[in-house]
């Protein structure tokens, strides 16, 4: 079975449920993907999906990268992303994406949980203040000493600064996952997916939106009591 999608983020908004609590959340753009490449575990070692990102404009690629298309019969796309799959899928049931297949938002369901994976926005180069949260020095009473992130290494032994010590440097960027967002709408007709909360990266940044690896279980209210019409003393 299929375990995610390739998806754009659109933007956030706020979603209110049935009991009046506003909830955070971010509209997702999941497909449509289509299947470009299976790969086995008796040919490439594992079980995974290569889908490409079905998008307006057309993507212009080289012959070599055409004509891995060609054999799965789909028009070349200019994202691509390998998704694993899900156990009991190296049996080749019929749940079992085939080459050429289509893979839309249905795939996933209101009060699903999914993690998903983005790029960060990339800050540039950045001081130990923003970069690591350090607190910095007075800032005034005479105080020279604001934003740096003071000493570093040592005088006597070791006589050298140690390894991952926290500086500043380039920002963002990174690969990031947020874990077990809740799905609050799905549209099928529109590939659109809510999802409560936020996700790493700016509107118009591809995501891979896959079913939770480790999902949060869930917690149930306890039923209230029975009132018996009972004045407690």
């Amino acid at each position: 079975m299929l375990t995610g999608i390739i998806g754009k983020k659109i933007g956030m908004t706020q979603v209110f449920a049935e009991d009046g609590v506003l909830s955070p959340a971010t509209v997702l753009k999941a497909g449509p993907c289509v299947v470009v490449q299976r790969k086995t575990a008796d040919r490439d070692g594992y079980d995974s999906v290569q889908l490409g990102l079905v998008e307006e404009k057309t993507a212009r690629v080289n012959r070599p990268v055409a004509g891995h298309y060609k054999r799965a019969n789909v028009p070349p796309t200019r994202i691509r992303r390998e998704v694993p799959l899900g156990p009991g899928s190296s049996d080749g049931g019929d749940e079992t994406p085939k080459e050429g297949e289509q893979v839309l938002a249905s795939l996933f369901a209101e009060g699903d949980q999914v993690d998903v994976v983005g790029i960060s926005r990339g800050r540039g180069f950045q001081g130990v203040m923003k970069r690591h949260g350090f607190r910095g020095g007075g800032a005034t009473h005479g105080s020279m000493f604001h934003r740096a992130p003071g000493s570093i290494g040592q005088s006597s032994y070791p006589s050298r600064v140690m390894k991952g010590m926290r500086g500043p440097g380039r920002m963002g960027g990174d690969r990031v996952t947020v874990r077990n967002l809740r799905v609050i709408q799905v549209n099928a007709d529109t590939h659109t997916v809510v999802v409560r909360g936020a996700v790493p990266g700016a509107p118009g940044g591809y995501l891979v939106i896959r079913k939770a690896v480790a999902p949060r279980r869930q917690v149930v209210a306890p039923a209230p009591a029975p009132d018996t019409g009972k004045k407690k003393r």
